[in-house]
């Protein structure tokens, strides 16, 4: 194989570190020293409530606890150790100043139900970020309520159905073109709309006159991810948008891939009359391990009463506080005012690049995009030749011919020490391979990851059962994900 510098290594055996029981008897971790107060007779102060048998705990000692976590820690792959390709998703860097200033003691250590008066601080930050993503958007106002970007979707089409009942035109359906976001259909149907399908065309994008057809008195709005899954623009904005608002309904924009328009364009000047953001894909807070996320909703004018309460007003007297009296509002859609330290995070990385900071971001990301698309296009089909922003989608219809799937080649690509791309996800891509690379990466990682994927496909054209048996280098080879998924372990138990 012509890569070296990644080049899988096959000496690690596979049963390596699987031996997870290391309780012995007798052993111990800690050790009391004697009491210097007087006992207390627990069993008669807590009486049945006492416990006296912890059950079979595991008997280890600290080095063996220390080596166990610190061996598992190993096993991870991180962003520290290079690139996450996991398209969708943007797993980006998240800039140690960004962690440095969310520690800040007055911070951190902020608790929700301190008074306004002693939360100005705080409460500067939210004004602050959301003014911040307003002009960002191009939009009127917003909400920091909702606590990931599917919250964020159900938080808009509550505001959507709002609206549109205030108006006396309550409607039933809503339009999901099939390259958004996979939450989209399930948070309409969670907001108690019909979900309605529509197809993309031969470029990939929204097919206006499909559109023109489908939309009626009935649709309450369109959910559109722009750039969709695709990592295509959706060059006829302007036309979708016009349509939608011609026949009364509303154009929602899914905006977890706003990592390739920030600063270059904004949605609110498309047309676009909500939208949601992932401060944990375009604005660097952490992303996976369960959260926490952030999912602003930003909207138009005619939409601000319908925000969720609190909002956060600027007083009289020159001090900020919330505003609870706001009769058509939608309700309170998360406790306190959504997880303020993904705010923190976020408003740290914006004030650090700027106006030119967050576009160089944005053109960086795309020029990765295209970078990788350029150096994969003879080695994987691409199905979509439309121009991609920030994410390219490829499909595994080449290696499919020597019976190699997307996964198989995911699961390849942790030999040469990169985690998967994203797979076979979006649906309407047969066996795709979903990358995108994001600003982070400098060229030379670009490079690794491009070599990787390219010897890959010559594996699968020389040896496609040494690709099928992949990987090799992990403690653990495949899995069975389908038993995994129906039979999960999820806690230890005690030998016998």
């Amino acid at each position: 194989m012509k890569h070296q510098t990644r080049k899988a290594t096959r000496h690690v055996s596979q049963n390596e570190g699987l031996i997870f029981e290391k309780s012995s008897p007798g052993k111990s971790a800690w050790r009391l020293p004697p009491l210097d107060v007087p006992e207390v007779d627990t069993q008669k102060l807590l009486g049945a409530a006492r416990r006296t048998d912890l059950g079979p705990m595991p008997e280890v000692s600290e080095i063996e606890i220390i080596r166990h976590f610190t061996r598992l820690s190993t096993w991870n792959y991180a962003i520290d150790l290079g690139m996450y390709p996991l398209g969708s998703c943007t797993m980006k860097y998240n800039p140690r100043v960004n962690e440095v200033v969310s520690r800040l003691d007055g911070l951190a250590n902020a608790h929700p139900y301190q008074p306004e008066k002693i939360s100005q601080g705080a409460l500067r930050i939210l004004k602050t970020l959301s003014e911040c993503l307003v002009e960002i958007t191009g939009m009127d106002a917003i909400t920091l309520q909702p606590a990931a970007g599917a919250h964020g979707e159900l938080t808009g089409l509550l505001m959507v159905r709002a609206h549109l009942h205030a108006k006396g035109d309550p409607r039933k359906k809503i339009l999901i073109p099939d390259s958004a976001h996979g939450t989209n259909p399930a948070t309409a149907a969670t907001a108690g709309y019909a979900v309605e399908n529509l197809k993309s065309n031969a470029q990939g994008m929204v097919d206006v006159a499909a559109l023109a057809a489908q939309m009626n008195e009935e649709v309450a709005a369109l959910m559109l991810t722009n750039p969709n899954t695709l990592g295509i623009f959706e060059q006829e904005i302007h036309k979708i948008a016009d349509l939608m608002h011609a026949k009364g309904g509303l154009l929602y924009m899914d905006g977890a891939n706003m990592n390739a328009l920030v600063g270059k364009v904004r949605p609110g000047d498309f047309g676009v009359d909500l939208m949601h953001l992932n401060l944990h894909k375009t604005f660097s807070t952490p992303h996976g391990g369960g959260g926490p996320g952030s999912g602003p909703v930003a909207v138009k004018r005619f939409l601000e009463p319908f925000l969720p309460k609190p909002v956060v007003v600027s007083k009289a007297d020159g001090t900020l506080g919330f505003d609870y009296n706001r009769p058509r509002s939608v309700g309170r859609v998360r406790a306190f005012y959504g997880n303020f330290g993904m705010f923190v995070r976020a408003l740290a990385y914006i004030f650090a690049n700027g106006p030119d900071g967050l576009r160089q971001t944005t053109e960086d990301a795309v020029l990765n995009a295209n970078y990788v698309r350029k150096g994969l296009e003879s080695a994987y089909d691409l199905p979509y030749p439309t121009p991609s922003m920030h994410e390219v989608v490829f499909s595994d219809k080449l290696q499919a011919k020597k019976g190699v799937r997307t996964m198989d080649i995911a699961k390849r690509l942790i030999d040469y020490g990169f985690h998967p791309y994203t797979t076979a996800f979006p649906l309407i891509v047969p066996g795709a391979l979903m990358i995108e690379p994001t600003e982070s990466e400098p060229k030379e990682e670009l490079d690794l990851f491009v070599e990787a994927m390219r010897s890959i496909a010559e594996e699968v054209d020389e040896d496609p059962q040494m690709v099928l048996a992949a990987p090799y280098s992990t403690r653990v080879s495949r899995l069975d994900e389908v038993a995994a998924a129906r039979n999960p372990v999820l806690r230890w138990k005690p030998k016998g």
